[in-house]
């Protein structure tokens, strides 16, 4: 087998390894319950995703350009990734989503004016 071949065959495993991650991140969607978990289930699953899927398309069909290419969609989908779910959870928090029972909230101990919530 030579380099081609092989870096063909690499590149669809890495496509389907990311239309899978991305099936898990479907799954989640549905059965987490609240918004916080869901939030952690598409943030960690569509970096993986979306990176196998690109790193895939570029083993497929080589050239130096879409080398670069993939390297800026790598960089700027981890960073707008990370900064995108913060900002729903932060949101979902401020607006009063409430988390299942059974979770710690490590956030409702403390008052904006220091008081914590024993004292109130």
């Amino acid at each position: 087998m030579d380099i081609t071949t092989f870096s063909f065959v690499l590149g669809q495993v890495f496509v389907v390894l990311g239309a899978l991650v991305f099936a898990t991140a479907a799954l989640g969607l549905v059965r987490f319950t609240d918004p916080f978990m869901r939030i952690s289930a598409v943030g960690t699953a569509g970096g993986l995703g979306m990176i196998l899927v690109v790193v895939g398309c570029l083993l497929v069909q080589p050239t130096v350009v879409d080398t670069l290419k993939v390297i800026l969609i790598i960089f700027m989908q981890l960073g707008t990734s990370a900064i995108g779910t913060m900002a729903i959870a932060r949101s979902s928090y401020l607006t009063g989503v409430r988390m299942d029972p059974g979770y710690f909230d490590e956030l409702d101990e403390d008052d904006v004016t220091g008081e914590s919530v024993e004292t109130r």
